[in-house]
């Protein structure tokens, strides 16, 4: 990643601390890449973009297409050639989870009720470890309880809504089920690697291959972190969780990257139809969402 002032210099010793610290596994920089640059701008693009854009974090061409055969494999990604070129596009199935995700980075709505989840039939086991990657907490073999965002996607279960008046009760019900002890030093180390860039880039506009290369790592840490949170309604929450000021930071730098990472996408990516867009109604939509979440 090339340097073209003092501020790009100490981002780009920035992101090496970064890497260092949270080393970056290929597929999954590639899933970033789709969701934040590709899925808004029509789900397809060159696999030489993916090859100059993993270049930049260290990851090499032969990683890159490894890598995305295996997601062709998974069904997350179809190629499709235009003349000696191959492009990658997101499949149907691929787009709809990466458009859910979007909304709960971008979205920043808190869940606010809640729900008990009581398992019936067979393979119990299997549908409360997927109720607690979702974010819930086992009671019993058979009894979770967690936010109300996700019902089980199986008719055997039972349903019932909780709510409870007392804020201080249900942060004690918290505290007993949840250990939200790892959430929070994953938001501090989220913090500590990335005000120091808001710090930085604010001084002077970045490259804009710069820009794009750490907003790509911004949005994949904080949805790395972010996804595995159970993210419980604020009033269960301690009075200085750091996920409330993760978020703030979120928003206002990749608010501020944007600009400069656009302009690179549409200068440089490409899909069998032509240049991708800088700019479109998804991204301004993303944008509009984060400018609330700024203050």
């Amino acid at each position: 990643m090339s340097a073209g002032n003092g501020a790009d210099e100490r981002v780009t010793e920035r992101v090496e601390n970064i890497l260092a610290q949270t080393p970056l596994k290929a597929a999954g920089f590639i899933v970033t890449i789709y969701g934040d640059v590709v899925e808004p701008r029509g789900g397809v693009v060159w696999i030489g973009n993916l090859i100059e854009t993993c270049a930049a974090v260290g990851i090499s061409e032969t990683l890159v297409r490894t890598a995305v055969s295996r997601l062709v494999a998974a069904g997350q990604l179809l190629g499709e050639r235009e003349g000696r070129r191959s492009y990658y596009r997101l499949s149907r199935a691929a787009g709809s989870e990466f458009a859910s995700a979007a909304r709960i980075i971008f979205g920043g709505v808190p869940e606010e009720s809640w729900q008990l989840v009581h398992l019936t039939g067979a393979e119990a086991e299997e549908r409360m470890q997927a109720l607690e990657r979702a974010g819930y907490a086992r009671l019993d073999p058979r009894l979770a309880i967690g936010p109300a965002r996700q019902a089980p996607a199986s008719a055997d279960a039972l349903i019932l809504r909780a709510d409870s008046p007392d804020p201080k009760a249900l942060a004690a019900f918290v505290e007993a089920y949840w250990n939200l002890a790892p959430h929070a030093a994953a938001y501090h180390t989220f913090l500590d690697q990335f005000g120091p860039v808001l710090r930085l880039a604010g001084k002077r506009p970045l490259a804009p291959a710069t820009a794009l290369t750490m907003r790509l790592l911004l949005i994949h840490r904080f949805r790395t972190v972010l996804l595995h949170d159970p993210r419980l309604p604020a009033a269960a929450l301690p009075p200085d969780w750091p996920g409330i000021e993760a978020r703030r930071l979120f928003a206002a730098l990749y608010r501020h990257l944007s600009p400069s990472a656009d302009d690179h996408v549409g200068r440089s990516f490409i899909s069998g139809s032509g240049p991708l867009s800088a700019v479109t109604e998804e991204t301004e939509k993303r944008l509009s969402h984060l400018e609330t979440q700024v203050a």
